[in-house]
């Protein structure tokens, strides 16, 4: 769900490897300058803003929980609680999704990269962090990895079509778009949510809900994971429509 669109791009700026960015360029385009610029080993830091640090904290925030689910299935005495971890990230990943957008309203410095970077967050924490739990929870059947895989995919293209449609769509007076085209991905923390109950109720492994298909067979699934399909197909629906807040 990206927040922070991009501005037109400048044309060519005639930069050598060894001038400086002059100060009175807009944002976008000092960090487009530096980027394509040689100007050292940590170039890509000083073109940074602050929204971009941000939301480098919504990926830090996904992959520590990706790792806590990994922990999960390699230290069984510790499931329960490495679960748990992983679950928490995941609601700190959306509020910083959420501040970047206003730091970068606040100080008026939007990006490309900022965007990209913003997408890019967003499917870590909302889309593979939650597959990733619910195989650690139990859905490890090939079907269930399959339909993990869908959801994850669709997440992909959710924010693939945003990212690209984002300049079209109608704006209000301030400029943000009026409504989102799909589910927004940070939706999944629906999922997350459902999960972190049936993790206290002591539903995971064997006594996933609504039990086990096809047991089995090379077809063997759990019905559960038609949830995580379901909510792939609404992200990637164009019919609705949710109006932004």
């Amino acid at each position: 769900m990206s927040k922070r669109s991009s501005a037109a791009s400048a044309g060519e700026n005639g930069v050598t490897s060894r001038e400086s960015p002059p100060q009175n360029l807009p944002a976008i385009d000092k960090q487009k300058m530096l980027l394509s610029a040689d100007v050292g080993h940590f170039s890509l830091v000083r073109a940074m803003h602050l929204a971009d640090l941000i939301t480098l904290m919504n990926g830090f925030c996904g992959v520590m929980s990706i790792f806590s689910s990994l922990h999960s299935c390699l230290d069984a005495p510790n499931r329960e609680s490495h679960l748990g971890w992983a679950l928490a990230f995941l609601p700190f990943g959306l509020f910083f999704d959420f501040l970047d957008g206003k730091v970068a309203r606040w100080r008026k410095k939007s990006s490309l990269m900022g965007q990209e970077l913003d997408s890019l967050a967003d499917l870590i924490s909302f889309g593979v962090a939650p597959a990733m739990v619910a195989f650690s929870i139990g859905l490890r059947t090939t079907v269930d990895t399959v339909g993990l895989t869908f959801f994850v995919l669709c997440g992909l293209t959710r924010l693939a079509r945003f990212n690209v449609t984002v300049a079209v769509l109608p704006k209000d007076a301030s400029g943000k778009s009026k409504y989102f085209e799909g589910t927004p991905i940070p939706t999944s923390l629906g999922l997350d949510a459902l999960m972190g109950y049936w993790l206290k109720q002591g539903w995971i492994l064997d006594n996933i809900p609504f039990g086990t298909l096809l047991e089995g067979t090379p077809l063997e699934f759990h019905p559960a994971v038609l949830l995580f399909m379901i909510h792939g197909c609404m992200m990637t629906s164009k019919t609705i429509r949710i109006p932004k807040p």
